[in-house]
């Protein structure tokens, strides 16, 4: 199953399969290491739900919600 890491609960993990968005902003998320094939857990969310908090490639990883839904990712179910 794929969806969007704006849609992501807290503790879910995935592995991100695309990057889409034009211009800055998915050359925004590329030089923050958001790139296919690397694995993602959600770590927090705001009240509001924005910004969100992620864990990526060893390090954690604030995004607006508006980023987040450029990001799609495959679920991983259970452990890694």
């Amino acid at each position: 199953m794929e969806k969007t890491l704006d849609t992501f609960k807290v503790g879910e993990k995935g592995i991100i399969v695309a990057v889409n968005g034009e211009g800055v902003i998915r050359r925004r998320l590329f030089d923050m290491g958001v790139t296919p094939g690397a694995n993602v857990v959600l770590r927090k969310k705001a009240p509001l739900g924005d910004p969100i908090e992620v864990t990526i490639r060893n390090y954690e990883l604030t995004l607006r919600k508006t980023e987040a839904k450029n990001v799609v990712l495959k679920i991983v179910e259970g452990g890694e």
